[in-house]
Order: structure tokens, then sequence, then C-alpha cells
């Protein structure tokens, strides 16, 4: 009786962990959800199958126990120990498979708790690479609106030395004249 106590606890904690991961896996990125979603769905088909196989079992059991206790069929008592026993080898049998597949699921529980780990990561670090382009980006643009300003200066700086130069020239240019002029009316006068 306890045995089959424990195997009904055993697989209520199983359709726990079925739920749980299946929480976990609507929450996992698109690109690995798949994959994990039909792993899900074959481990929720075993259990399925396990289940029954344990109803079953336990009906077959329940019945074969009840027959024996009423007393029907002294003589076929033999053949219903031997039904018995297979019962509960089946029985067994199930138990094994079940504790494996708890072990399985335990297994891709931790698969995809890690997943959603690495993929907590990884949206951190792009957060970070985001943050860090958003700066480079905002420093282009303030050197890009320097090196305009900087190109307006420098552009008014070569207007002022070409008109500095042209200005040197046409003062070279009078102080010439007025000194050949000078000459010249020196020259004319004596």
């Amino acid at each position: 009786m306890t045995r089959r106590r424990v195997m009904c606890q055993q697989i209520n904690i199983e359709k726990d962990f079925m739920e749980q991961m299946d929480l976990e896996v609507r929450e996992l990125p698109i690109q690995s959800r798949a994959m994990y979603q039909s792993r899900l769905k074959s481990y929720k088909g075993e259990m399925d199958k396990l289940e029954k196989d344990f109803k079953r079992s336990r009906i077959a059991y329940s019945d074969e126990v009840r027959n024996e206790l009423l007393g029907e069929d002294a003589g076929s008592s033999e053949s219903q120990l031997i039904k018995l026993r297979e019962e509960r080898a089946h029985l067994l049998d199930n138990t094994e498979k079940l504790e494996r597949s708890s072990r399985r699921l335990d297994a891709g529980y931790q698969i995809a708790v890690e997943t959603e780990q690495v993929g907590q990561e990884i949206l951190a670090n792009l957060h970070t690479d985001r943050e860090k382009i958003q700066r480079s980006r905002d420093r282009l643009r303030e050197t890009d609106a320097n090196l305009g300003k900087s190109s307006r200066i420098l552009t008014g700086m070569l207007r002022r030395i070409i008109q500095n130069r042209v200005l040197v020239f046409i003062l070279g240019a009078i102080i010439l004249i007025t000194i050949i002029l000078a000459i010249y009316f020196n020259v004319r006068g004596h």
C-alpha cells in the first residue's frame, strides 16, 4: 500500500516538474525553444504512458487481491500468485522507467535553467555593447560638429590671409609707385 502511495506522490512530483519545465521553455529565446519543446513533448508522452501502465497494473493488482481475499477459486490461487508476481515485476519495471524519466526531466530542467542563465548573460552583454555604441555615436556626432566649426574657421582664416596678401601687394605697389614718382620728380626738378 505504501509503495502505491509513493508511486502516486512521485507521479505528482513528475507532473509538477513537467509544468515547471513547460513554463521555463516558454520563457526561452525563440531559437532554442523548439528543441526544448520537442524534448518536453516526448517526456510528457513517456510520462503519460507510464502513468497509464501504472493505473492498469494497480487496477489488475487490486482485482487480484480482492479475488484472493474473497477466496475465489482456491485451485487458481497459484496462477493468481504467478500473475501477482508478474504484475509486481511489471510495476517495478515501470517504477524504474519512471525514475529514469525523472532523472531525464531533472537533466532537461537543469539544461533549461543553464540556457536561461546564458541567455541573460548574453542580453546583459548586448545591453552593454549597445550603450558603448551609443556613446561612440554621440562622440562621433560631436567630433563631426567640431570639424564643421574648424572647417569654417580655417576657411575664414584663409580668406583673411588672401586679403592681407592682396593688401600687402597693393601697399607695396603704392609705395613702389610713390618712390618711382618721387625719384622722377626729383630728377626732373633738377
